[in-house]
């Protein structure tokens, strides 16, 4: 094993991955390069194959958007930012923008220097400078002296996407067979260990079987599935099955030891001083069990009364919440799956004893703290009536559960379904914004927008187009983000494409085929239903759910 393992070598690797498109090809080549590096390299190259710049743990960001590295990649190689433009168009890819660029400009032909070490510093150097002049001042230094291939992929790390048709499931399986290591033992460390560097560091090691399980870690969520309709339900769940009210509010997990709480959203950032009246009724908890993990869902409410989600958007993105904001939007925590409790991990036991264990700690239903209503049922006739009483309570429809069903984090399976409202919502990442009309003709508020192509397949397709549904506070927020990180201008700046990162949640009359997308669908009459804070690109519908919607009118 080498000792400092070169950044060419990673990117030479990436490409033969990309190159392929069979998994089992990806997973043999990736575990071979795995295996050849030392122990630090080994850890950096995990993460970044799992397109992360960061173990997930680490709420660390870099805050570098394409702007700021168009303009350090025209520092570098004399290309006006006009001139780079119409490369972002052909190739829709600022990693092979900066492919294609630095091999026309560079005079000499320079050897790779940069190690994984050396980026590791790069990504941690810019996660503590602050404004976009000092970032955009380390980036040129960098870049002016990267082959064109270091450039690629420096790029491509730092936008967080490396589009060589890698998942983390991918990589856990790459671990896995370098290091002889069960996917099962190594896909269940990386979810205790919340990295999968530090995952294949210990596969190497043989050092699977000591992990245990460490509070303030947070664990992936399990994920659900959008029924189809009724018939759909009674073809997936059992005889029996559990019935919840699907909420309206932001799923968050919380970690409770006595003397210590921490809440954790979706995205595994840490959220506790966001919603400081959770703390002291989730702290109670340590005194029924040592120490607790809940899976649940932070909801606006008001005593019994279940407020709009707008409400709960005032208190989303801010780093302090002011006396007079949690005056006006209470919240509580709805408690629906116990994870963990007095040191014994519970994600592979059945719901139906995950649940048992969590009545025995959560009784109320009406507190700060509320335990969820699961009830019971054995027939699908009962959830149109059901589905109308959760809407009367202002929540969003209804979760089907199988109570044998086991806690799958990061998973998205059949055994938890969600049923919607009754009109048609599909969640998804605006990629292009218009200058507006008329009031709105200063701000960017005309939104095209994309589903995934699948869940494995990244590929961004475009099915729509919105105007409406967002406040004028919202659109001049957004606007100045668009700005900040657009990719191209078109029509003298009116027209943008954008970094891929803001989901909306959008509904609509129906969908109908469509030459106009590349995906072929397009949905008529679309409107913004709000913006999805807590959700991620790797989170949004796929084109089989548009599809699915367009074959049942």
């Amino acid at each position: 094993m080498g000792k400092d393992s070169l950044l060419h070598n990673f990117a030479e690797t990436a490409e033969r991955v990309a190159a392929t498109t069979k998994k089992l090809e990806k997973a043999a080549l990736l575990g071979a390069y795995l295996r050849e590096q030392n122990d630090e390299d080994l850890a950096r190259a995990a993460r970044y194959f799992a397109g992360q710049q960061f173990a997930l743990k680490d709420a660390r960001t870099t805050n570098v958007g394409s702007s700021v590295l168009r303009d350090a990649l025209s520092e570098v190689t004399g290309a006006s930012v006009e001139e780079l433009r119409p490369r972002y168009v052909r190739l829709g890819d600022a990693g092979e923008v900066a492919y294609e660029v630095l091999r026309e400009y560079k005079r000499e032909a320079l050897q790779p220097t940069i190690t994984l070490a050396e980026t590791e510093s790069l990504i941690s150097q810019l996660s503590e400078l602050r404004g976009t002049k000092n970032k955009r001042a380390l980036l040129t230094s960098v870049l002016a002296r990267a082959t064109a291939l270091e450039a690629k992929y420096l790029v491509k790390l730092l936008l967080g996407d490396l589009r060589i048709g890698l998942k983390e499931g991918l990589v856990e399986d790459s671990i896995a067979r370098a290091f002889e290591t069960p996917l099962a033992e190594v896909a269940q460390a990386n979810m205790m260990l919340g990295d999968i560097g530090e995952t294949a560091v210990r596969a190497r090691r043989a050092e699977l079987h000591s992990i245990s399980m460490r509070l303030f870690r947070p664990l992936k969520f399990m994920l659900a599935t959008a029924a189809a309709d009724l018939d759909d339900i009674a073809r997936t769940m059992p005889a029996e099955f559990y019935v919840e009210d699907k909420f309206d509010g932001i799923r968050a997990q919380a970690h409770v030891e006595a003397g210590r709480v921490a809440l954790y959203s979706r995205t595994m950032d840490e959220v506790t001083h966001r919603f400081p009246e959770l703390e002291a009724p989730l702290a109670t908890l340590a005194t029924l069990a040592a120490d607790v993990i809940l899976d649940g869902e932070i909801v606006p409410a008001r005593g019994p009364e279940i407020l709009p989600f707008t409400e709960l958007q005032k208190r989303l993105g801010r780093k302090t919440v002011s006396e007079e904001l949690l005056r006006a939007t209470p919240v509580v925590f709805i408690a629906y799956d116990l994870l963990y409790a007095s040191g014994r991990m519970l994600i592979d036991e059945p719901l139906e004893l995950r649940r048992r264990l969590l009545e025995e700690l959560v009784t109320d239903e009406e507190g700060t703290l509320r335990l969820s209503r699961a009830r019971r049922a054995d027939s699908i006739a009962t959830l149109d009536a059901e589905f109308d009483a959760a809407r009367g309570r202002g929540n969003e429809g209804l979760m089907i559960k199988d109570p044998r069903s086991s806690y799958k984090p990061g998973r998205r399976g059949r055994e938890w379904l969600k049923l919607k409202r009754a009109i048609a919502t599909l969640d998804v990442v605006v990629t292009a914004v218009e200058v507006g009309h008329g009031k709105r003709r200063h701000l960017l508020s005309d939104y095209t927008f994309a589903v995934r192509r699948s869940e494995e397949d990244p590929e961004l397709l475009n099915v729509g187009k919105a105007y409406s549904g967002l406040t004028d506070a919202e659109l001049a927020e957004l606007t100045e983000w668009f700005r900040q990180h657009t990719l191209q201008e078109f029509a003298h700046g009116r027209v943008r494409t954008v970094e891929p990162q803001i989901i909306l949640e959008v509904t609509f009359d129906r969908v109908q085929e469509s030459k106009r997308h590349k995906s072929g669908y397009a949905l008529r009459f679309p409107r913004i239903l709000r913006l999805r804070e807590d959700k991620t690109v790797a989170e949004i519908d796929t084109l089989e759910a548009v599809r699915r919607l367009a074959e049942n009118g």
